[in-house]
């Protein structure tokens, strides 16, 4: 009999996991994700700015596993887990299974702020970097005929919350093109009436990163015009007016929140699995503490069983990749009734984009930043591209898009329902 095993959530640790598993007659796969598709989340920025489309960092399912033999899809969001009877419920059927993987991912943590969480822009899926588009690019043409100073003003700030990587390489992209677009197409508006705020509560930007990687950020986008402020939390988002901690406001009609993730909710796990951030706790083979047959990936995964990493592992890609690869040949050693691996983490490095030509990069050994840096970033971010579009293609679409600065897909497209009227 195969087994089955049953994978939820389909980003790098799911698709790893799928891949590391592929074709081997033992066992029978189904990956669940309420999606229909595969998408490259350190990317995703670049979508929200018009700068790629969409389907450069998308790629379906079915279109992925259509010449792998024990591989279904189902699409459908996780409803719970029924541990005890080796099931899960989705919001499309029941699916049992024999092997249980749960590789959910975060979503955005909001830090019990309700107005933050109503009206502020994350941006941590498609959909969401679709609409933080739509709203930009709709804000520009509200404040171009607009006659009154001051609100054209408020729909011109866009205010940034978390200077990570996404909250700085979001900046530079907003900065850079926003200026070099704006003076070309929108010539009704005034240019020095709009802000770019870069906020976060940590003293310095990419915190995890080394102090060049900081001071090379920080640099670069004060001289690109961004007012970076530090030690300082958002608060409150009240009447179109960011609050911060310090009491000082800030007025925009865009608060864009990349501040934190917390994992995404398991109904069904045992509450003493749960972790802090939400993350499931497991062990060294990524088995969840006090199930048998379930095991989390990737950011979800709260494993503190390796000495390097006490509190836990960072919630980085290669995490979640190389947790998938280890799995993947433990639940073959399984089969074959062998000793199991514990996980170990070979931190590969990390690296973030801040302007045209310019990025950081921090490798174990050394940091460098600077145009061979971007090269760096560059190659790295089209390698993990497989079954996308041509690799070739998209390094060269960059390439030019990057020099001229003026993407041309600045569409705001927003679907409706057909309601039969024409």
């Amino acid at each position: 009999m195969k087994k089955h095993i049953v994978i939820v959530g389909g980003g790098f640790a799911g698709i790893n996991l799928v891949k590391s598993l592929v074709n081997d007659k033992r066992f029978r796969i189904t990956l669940v994700d309420k999606n229909n598709y595969h998408f490259f989340p350190p990317l995703i920025y670049q979508v929200a700015t018009s700068f790629i489309e969409a389907s450069n960092i998308s790629y379906p399912f079915r279109r992925l596993f259509s010449n792998y033999k024990n591989v279904n899809f189902h699409m459908g969001s996780l409803v719970k887990v029924d541990h005890e009877n080796n099931s899960i419920e989705t919001d499309n059927g029941i699916l049992q299974y024999d092997y249980l993987v749960l590789a959910l991912g975060t979503e955005s943590n909001f830090f019990g702020m309700e107005n933050v969480q109503k009206c502020s822009l994350p941006m941590k899926t498609i959909e969401e970097a679709l609409y933080l588009r739509n709203y930009m690019l709709l804000n520009l043409e509200e404040a171009a005929r607009n006659k009154n100073i001051k609100e054209a003003q408020k729909l011109q700030n866009i205010v940034i919350a978390g200077g990570g990587p996404t909250g700085v390489e979001l900046a530079g992209m907003i900065a850079e093109m926003g200026s070099y677009i704006a003076e070309k197409e929108y010539r009704e508006i005034k240019l020095g009436l709009s802000n770019i705020y870069l906020i976060d509560a940590l003293p310095t930007l990419l915190s995890p990163m080394s102090k060049l990687a900081q001071e090379a950020a920080y640099d670069k986008l004060k001289k690109l015009g961004v007012k970076i402020i530090l030690n300082v939390a958002v608060k409150d988002y009240v009447d179109g007016k960011v609050i911060l901690a310090d009491g000082k406001t800030i007025e925009t009609e865009t608060l864009i929140w990349t501040s934190g993730v917390i994992g995404r909710e398991v109904p069904g796990i045992p509450e003493e699995s749960v972790g802090k951030g939400r993350r499931l706790l497991v062990d060294a083979y990524n088995k969840v503490n006090g199930t048998k047959n379930i095991y989390a990936l990737g950011d979800i995964a709260l494993q503190m069983t390796e000495e390097r990493y006490p509190k836990g592992h960072p919630q980085l890609a290669q995490v979640a990749i190389q947790h998938a690869k280890n799995l993947g040949k433990n639940l073959k050693r399984i089969e074959e009734e062998k000793v199991l691996t514990p996980f170990k983490y070979n931190d590969k490095g990390s690296m973030a984009i801040i302007s045209k030509f310019n990025a950081v990069v921090d490798l174990p050994k050394f940091s460098f930043k600077g145009f061979l840096a971007w090269l760096t970033w560059l190659f790295i971010h089209v390698i993990p591209l497989v079954g996308f579009r041509n690799k070739i293609r998209l390094a060269f679409d960059w390439l030019r898009l990057f020099i001229t600065n003026n993407p041309s897909i600045r569409l705001i497209l927003i679907p409706k329902k057909d309601t039969g009227e024409h």
